[in-house]
């Protein structure tokens, strides 16, 4: 069974088309007009064994914020949808990452709730030009819209490129480990038989 998903998103600020691969090998073509971000989503794929492809059009001259949130909405959606009813998967999912000086962790539940806890503090506003708070809006919108509730803690770290490049790759292998197969779940990973 295909655990695929394509998402098409257009408003008055952003048009975007994703789609991705939990059983990929972690390919990725990424075009969301962000240099920066699209790094940081090729970590997810990378490191989360995930294709992704992003197109994205957003309205730039204004700033990132509708593009990196509407890219988030969209990852979630796809998600969501590739992962199907959940049968037979891991669920839960952490990682730790280090990087140099900067450590994170990402611990995630495919639950069906949205939920986010992020705690990530950092010593500059910006990093390759892109407004680091963003980052936050980026997963609020994963997880609303993936129902996926997730921790995102930067343990220790002095540069902005560092500690998000751990978050994002822990992200992706945490991800990867709860959309694992496990052959020993043959049903819905709880006890209320759906999540």
């Amino acid at each position: 069974m295909s655990r695929s998903a394509t998402i098409e998103r257009s408003t008055k600020e952003t048009s975007i088309k994703l789609a991705l691969d939990l059983d990929g090998t972690g390919k990725s073509e990424l075009n969301s007009g962000i240099p920066f971000l699209d790094h940081m989503l090729e970590q997810i794929a990378r490191h989360g064994l995930i294709d992704l492809t992003i197109d994205a059009k957003g309205d730039l001259e204004i700033d990132g914020h509708h593009t990196v949130e509407d890219i988030g909405i969209c990852l979630g959606e796809a998600l969501r949808e590739a992962v199907g009813n959940k049968a037979g998967i891991v669920r839960y999912g952490h990682a730790y990452v280090p990087l140099d000086e900067a450590l994170s962790r990402v611990v995630l539940d495919l639950s069906g709730r949205p939920g986010l806890e992020y705690h990530i503090s950092f010593p500059k506003e910006t990093v390759g030009g892109f407004d680091v708070e963003l980052f936050k809006e980026f997963f609020q919108a994963v997880s609303n819209h993936g129902r996926v509730t997730l921790h995102v803690d930067a343990i220790r770290g002095d540069n902005n490129h560092h500690i998000i490049e751990t978050v994002f790759k822990a992200f992706g292998r945490a991800l990867r480990m709860a959309v694992e197969s496990d052959p020993r779940v043959t049903d819905i990973p709880s006890t209320k038989g759906a999540l």
